[in-house]
């Protein structure tokens, strides 16, 4: 077995733990307890509004997910917050803040190097100051520095606050984001992560939350304090090569950043293998895989043996690629007893292959046939309708 490093709302609520009171449309029995794939709202409805923001979770509970799902960070005065990113420059508009201009620095996060300004030199109260902004620039612009950013407790009380205004269970889904960065900084998060959902009478595998993580040292970590959700353990990747379709590693995304620290020289991909899934399960639930993981996509190749740009953008993406044949993980992880949450999906056209026809349902519709558990998504409507058109009701 491998050794990776160690450090009650409404009765849908069940569902989502995952039980038999489901209100969703039914009977998916390829997914691993029998119930319809979970809606998860990457990041709040992400693909509308800045992401990460109260708005954009309500936004994405109207849309009608099952789960909203967000990154926990941490500031310096040990407020935990949801932002995707320590680097506060990146989804906030603190780079026009004058005020706080003295503060932007260089720094390595995980091993890669960032300039901007990181929440760990922000206490809550001059975060709260900050507006959030949109991270792709094909989405809509208008929104930016309209919307504040929220505390993780503050996520709590929307859910709850949610469910019963809407009369269904909204489910959670933090992430412990960067943990060992933080841990390095005297600042952990764990503590106060496991302290925040006991307080919330959430501390049980019935509770409408997900706690997922990159880093298996910060999962293992809260189970040894008492954490009794259920837990996922996500698995990343750089990109694929588009000549063979196959994942390929590149830091930040090769390993977890705690195996880096410990000297442990293997990639995500370790986490697949039998033994590999075996050993998540001591301490998960599921898994929560980049989506190539399960349907990869293969380019055309040119006489230079390289990828074409086949529809002339001048860019080589998704978008000049074929889907490939589903791997077996999806069948792997449920032999192993955990559920697959895959990651991210999304609408724009350069990152649907071209067998999508530039529409993310028929995306969707295949991620489904493959039995996951649930999806990622930043267009909560677009996985939604897929499903209903899948489930046939």
């Amino acid at each position: 077995m491998l050794a990776f490093p160690t450090r009650t709302l409404l009765c849908t609520a069940m569902a989502l733990g995952l039980g038999a009171c489901s209100s969703l449309p039914g009977g998916n029995t390829s997914t691993l307890n029998g119930q319809p794939p979970l809606v998860i709202a990457h990041r709040g409805a992400s693909g509308y509004l800045p992401e990460e923001t109260k708005e954009a979770y309500i936004r994405a509970i109207e849309l009608g997910a099952d789960v909203i799902e967000m990154d926990i960070i941490v500031t310096k005065d040990r407020q935990l917050i949801a932002r995707h990113d320590p680097n506060l420059a990146i989804s906030t508009d603190v780079a026009k803040h004058p005020e706080f201009a003295a503060r932007k620095k260089t720094l390595q996060i995980d091993g890669e190097t960032q300039t901007g300004w990181f929440s760990d030199d922000f206490t809550l109260a001059e975060i709260k100051t900050l507006g959030a902004i949109s991270t792709d620039a094909e989405r809509p612009q208008q929104f930016n520095g309209q919307f504040k950013v929220i505390t993780f407790q503050e996520v709590i009380d929307l859910a709850k606050a949610q469910s019963i205004a809407t009369g269904r269970s909204i489910a959670i889904y933090p992430e412990t984001k960067n943990p060992s960065y933080f841990a390095a900084l005297g600042i952990p998060m764990e503590d106060e992560f496991v302290a925040t959902i006991v307080k919330a009478g959430w501390n049980s595998k019935t509770a409408p939350i997900f706690v997922q993580s990159f880093e298996p040292s910060s999962l293992q970590y809260m189970r040894t304090k008492g954490l009794q959700t259920k837990v996922v353990q996500l698995i990343d990747g750089d990109s694929v090569d588009l000549r063979t379709g196959n994942v390929t590693f590149k830091a930040p995304s090769d390993r977890p950043f705690d195996w880096t620290m410990v000297g442990d020289k293997r990639n995500f991909d370790a986490m697949l293998t039998p033994a590999g899934l075996a050993e998540i399960k001591t301490y998960a639930d599921g898994i929560g895989p980049w989506k190539r993981y399960i349907i990869s996509v293969k380019g055309s190749i040119g006489a230079d043996g390289r990828p074409m740009d086949v529809n002339g953008d001048g860019k080589i993406n998704d978008a000049d690629a074929t889907s490939m044949a589903p791997t077996n993980l999806v069948a792997d992880a449920h032999k192993a007893g955990l559920f697959v949450h895959p990651f991210t999906f999304r609408n724009e056209s350069r990152r649907l292959a071209m067998d999508y026809q530039k529409d993310g349902t028929n995306e969707y519709t295949a991620i489904y046939k493959t039995g996951v558990d649930g999806v990622f998504t930043d267009f909560t409507d677009t996985a939604l309708a897929a499903r209903k058109a899948y489930l046939g009701n």
